[in-house]
């Protein structure tokens, strides 16, 4: 989900990735309003990405599950592939272990 701020005319001028104080509004990736947005900024890199980040995560949750039940062995995938895949679950790891220090001390 997309956050949407709009314009004084009701028009989409800007999209974030987390709540805004000016953009609590959410609209799909693929809401009309927001392709239009992005059509109309020539922004289709950042349309690419945002979604890639989604598809990102689906597949690292799809390889742990695939490991889990044994249908797989993480060792069979690429060296690099596994390089990465543990670079970004540490990241992840990291991340919420911070979230929940901060919402801890809250």
């Amino acid at each position: 989900m997309l956050f949407v701020e709009r314009g004084t005319d009701g028009k989409i001028i800007a999209l974030y990735n987390a709540p805004h104080p000016s953009a609590l509004e959410q609209r799909s990736l693929m809401d009309e309003e927001v392709l239009a947005f992005f059509n109309a900024t020539e922004s289709w890199k950042q349309l690419m990405s945002f979604s890639d980040l989604a598809t990102i995560r689906i597949l690292e949750d799809l390889i742990d599950v695939l490991v889990r039940k044994n249908v797989i062995q993480f060792t069979e995938l690429p060296e690099q592939a596994q390089h990465r895949i543990l670079e970004r679950k540490q990241m992840r790891e990291k991340i919420v272990v911070h979230d929940l220090l901060v919402d801890e001390i809250l």
